[in-house]
């Protein structure tokens, strides 16, 4: 699958590790798409000192086994405490297995060695504002040298991807036929949303694509949205107005699939939030 292909997204993924270890990157926190807990208000962190990985499909063990992954156990209990202080039922999960959303990432931008690292899980019920909330609770972060990411997808309906090409021939990347209509309608609503809105206003149009005639096609569930919804936490307060993302690369798999990689802010200003 992508995240252990060479792609357009993998080289920027490079190019942005680069970049952060440049301007002296002191850590990362990511939310991704595949790990979420139950209960209202309810979000982990991960305090696993020892995290395995979770086997990715379709991508050779080789790609991602010998990896040295390196968790944040500080910066996951300041997760936790800033989240408690802003009304969440935050706590640690050690016993988390970090999965191939995030772990596959950090190989790519940094193949050196793995930067302390802090994962978040979602919400259960994906409440789109309760995740940007969670991002607008750590956006102080990016103040002091944290990147943060989410790691989820613009287009992501695995029950309208075509996948005869990779059962075949273990090639995501055949595109025998262009992306359907209702998923280059929407991909084209997210970058819109994301290049043409900043502050406030990129929070609610954010939220208001869920509501977007052509989200439940291209999203089947909502798990791989709610990334998204973090991000727009994370860069989207008020001193961040005028602060614009950028579309920096994106890959298509699977026909259908869409992989849109946006950057929010830089390290010139304060530290980026990436989707």
């Amino acid at each position: 699958m992508m995240l252990g292909e060479e792609s357009e997204s993998a080289d920027y993924w490079k190019k942005c590790g680069d970049e952060a270890l440049a301007n002296g990157v002191k850590g990362v926190v990511m939310m991704g798409a595949h790990w979420d807990c139950v209960g209202p208000s309810k979000i982990e962190v991960s305090t696993n000192p020892n995290p395995g990985k979770s086997p990715v499909a379709y991508v050779h063990p080789s790609k991602y086994v010998d990896y040295k992954l390196v968790p944040d156990l500080e910066g996951a209990q300041r997760c936790v405490s800033m989240l408690s202080a802003d009304g969440f039922i935050a706590s640690g999960n050690d016993k988390f297995e970090w999965i191939h959303d995030t772990y596959l990432i950090l190989i790519r931008m940094f193949p050196g060695g793995c930067p302390p690292t802090t994962i978040l899980s979602l919400n259960s019920r994906f409440d789109p504002h309760f995740h940007m909330k969670v991002g607008a609770s750590l956006r102080s972060l990016r103040d002091e040298g944290y990147l943060l990411i989410g790691t989820g997808g613009a287009v992501h309906n695995l029950y309208r991807n075509r996948w005869a090409p990779m059962i075949k021939y273990s090639d995501n990347f055949a595109q025998e036929t262009p992306p359907e209509e209702w998923a280059m309608e929407f991909r084209q609503s997210v970058e819109d949303v994301i290049t043409n809105n900043s502050g406030p206003e990129l929070r609610r149009a954010m939220t208001r694509l869920m509501k977007h005639p052509r989200f439940r096609d291209a999203h089947a569930t909502d798990d791989h949205f709610m990334a998204a919804m973090f991000v727009s936490g994370a860069a989207g307060g008020e001193e961040d107005t005028g602060t614009y993302g950028q579309l920096k690369a994106e890959t298509w798999e699977l026909t259908n699939m869409c992989n849109s990689q946006f950057t929010i802010g830089g390290w010139s200003r304060t530290v980026p939030a990436a989707a």
